[in-house]
């Protein structure tokens, strides 16, 4: 599984010419799921994203973490973060996962960041998704298991 974090003061995932999710200040997170993760690769990550400690605190030090800042996620899947390019010029995916186990441990993913205490949106799995935000810092951070 991998996660690219964005702090951003804003984001939103548009479907169709319709936002669909919207967040103030937080982390834009995208998530990639290969064959061998489990949900136990995902409570791993979850306890990673949720601690954090990225944003600012009095002194201007990176040392807050998401739920110190009442912030939010948006949570978006991106089958392209396995994305092989070792070959040629057209990106294979065969690294990540099928699309029913991918739903389901991003979904599962997103409940446990919700347990977390953390407001969290989506994205709408396999769709066609503009994603717009304000990157914040900009502070982007890569994590993977």
């Amino acid at each position: 599984m991998k996660l690219v974090i964005q702090r951003v003061k804003n984001a939103q995932v548009e479907v169709e010419n319709k936002i669909v999710s919207r967040i103030n200040q937080g982390f834009l997170v995208l998530l990639g799921v290969t064959h061998e993760d489990t949900t136990d690769t995902a409570d791993y990550l979850v306890k990673k994203l949720c601690n954090l400690r990225v944003f600012s605190d009095e002194n201007d030090k990176m040392n807050l973490n998401v739920k110190d800042v009442n912030g939010e996620l948006l949570i978006v899947s991106q089958f392209t973060l396995y994305a092989d390019c070792s070959q040629g010029n057209r990106p294979s995916f065969t690294g990540a996962a099928k699309p029913d186990m991918a739903n389901e441990l991003y979904e599962y993913f997103c409940d446990q960041c919700a347990k977390n205490g953390i407001n969290v949106k989506k994205g709408i799995f396999g769709a066609d998704m503009k994603v717009n935000l304000l990157n914040d810092g900009p502070v982007t951070i890569v994590i993977e298991k």
